[in-house]
């Protein structure tokens, strides 16, 4: 059931996700679309996210923004009213001029990740939440994992002094997973669907920016996505027995590494299951000094990547 609208304003649109954007000629999409798109939103009782580009709009655009609730997702050279701002590379917090009220995305390619984890604890105190998205996850090896798992050991020895009873940091690789008690996933192409500067509907922003991408309809003739049960969580064998709740579960990822849009890759899965493991080490460590998230656990595994326990399904 469909929830969410993305609408990405212009060609070059800041990419908030694993995906990149390679298009550099600006592109805005027409009013006329823009007009349509807040209409179907409103009918079908949809929350709007607009994906900004890294300059002005021009007035008119904003205008007709503002006639509907919605999110605004902005790069952080050009951030005045976001929601969520994005970046892309590891900067002294407070010459960011980060805003406690607002979330930020932090886009980062594995090594400097792990080159500049330790900036983390910094850019907590000064944000509302922070999700770190690693750009590069289709890459990791086993010594990637080895690093990851260790690079996440120390965040959460970090966070462990941020939490209390009362306030709990929002950090999207150790603190999601012990306050989810379901999948809280993407869901691209079942929850939420893009609308492109072309008019034309895709699964996710990926899915536009791609080479190999294809639409799922238009604003002119509607939706219309070919099998789309597969883009369910009912319909993902190895996902729907899972409970590593705060993967991204990326569908993008999933076509683009096992050529199924409802078959995760043995690198998403592992760094996932790294993350819980991970959330959980973090819980009873903190729960060491008292009372902390009563009635929830993260119950010990024996395994990594699903796959590999897939008989006991």
């Amino acid at each position: 059931m469909l929830k969410y609208l993305i609408v990405l304003l212009d060609d070059t649109s800041t990419p908030y996700c694993h995906y990149e954007n390679p298009k550099t000629e600006y592109k805005l999409i027409s009013l006329q679309d823009l007009r349509a798109a807040i209409l179907l939103a409103m009918k079908e009782n949809l929350m709007v996210q607009f994906v900004y580009p890294d300059y002005k709009l021009p007035q008119k655009y904003e205008e007709i923004i503002e006639t509907t609730e919605h999110c605004k997702i902005m790069p952080v050279a050009c951030c005045a009213g976001a929601d969520i701002i994005i970046g892309d590379y590891w900067e002294n917090p407070e010459g960011r001029k980060m805003d406690r009220d607002k979330i930020y995305v932090l886009r980062t390619k594995k090594e400097d990740f792990f080159s500049h984890y330790e900036k983390v604890g910094e850019m907590l105190i000064h944000v509302a939440r922070l999700n770190i998205i690693l750009t590069d996850v289709d890459t990791f090896t086993e010594a990637d994992f080895d690093k990851y798992k260790s690079v996440l050991a120390e965040l959460a020895f970090q966070l462990k002094d941020f939490c209390n009873e009362e306030t709990i940091p929002q950090f999207n690789l150790l603190t999601d997973r012990m306050l989810l008690d379901s999948m809280n996933n993407c869901n691209a192409g079942w929850e939420n669907i893009t609308l492109a500067p072309n008019g034309k509907f895709y699964v996710c922003p990926a899915f536009y920016l791609s080479s190999d991408g294809y639409s799922i309809g238009d604003l002119e003739n509607g939706l219309d996505i070919r099998n789309s049960q597969l883009y369910r969580l009912s319909h993902a064998p190895l996902c729907r027995h899972c409970d590593a709740y705060q993967c991204k579960r990326c569908i993008w990822l999933n076509r683009k590494m096992t050529l199924e849009v409802n078959t995760p890759s043995h690198e998403q899965c592992v760094t996932a299951h790294l993350e819980r493991n991970a959330s959980r080490d973090l819980l009873q460590e903190i729960r060491k000094s008292g009372r902390f998230l009563q009635g929830r656990e993260i119950m010990e595994i024996d395994y990594l990547d699903p796959f590999d326990v897939r008989k006991k399904y």
